[in-house]
């Protein structure tokens, strides 16, 4: 899977299947990754850029969270999240509304929540 940064195009967001990690991408130097978010323990099922910021990323996991990223400081390290969200099951879907930059939604088990960030 991957996702395009809605701000900077220069930059792409991939994950392995089963991965635990998310690793962006500069195309114009695509063999090195820029950065990569370790922070799930269980495989990564989704990634979400924000509409509105060129350096957040959101990511979700069966490990129940959804983490949100700065990106900012790449290609530094980026050791942890800067908000982090514990749903009841594992999240296996994520998007960042385009027109309410504010709201993610997440899908798990048989339910969808939508968060305010």
């Amino acid at each position: 899977r991957l996702a395009w940064n809605k701000q900077d195009p220069n930059y792409l967001a991939t994950m392995a299947t089963d991965g635990l990690e998310v690793i962006i991408l500069d195309v114009r130097v695509p063999c090195t990754p820029v950065a990569t978010l370790k922070n799930h323990t269980a495989c990564v099922n989704g990634i979400a850029w924000a509409p509105h910021s060129s350096c957040h990323i959101c990511s979700a996991a069966d490990d129940q969270q959804a983490l949100i990223w700065d990106i900012q400081q790449m290609p530094r390290s980026i050791d942890d999240p800067i908000l982090a969200y514990k749903a009841e099951g594992e999240i296996n879907q994520v998007q960042w509304a385009t027109g309410q930059p504010d709201w993610i939604a997440i899908c798990y088990n048989q339910s969808m929540e939508i968060l305010r960030v």
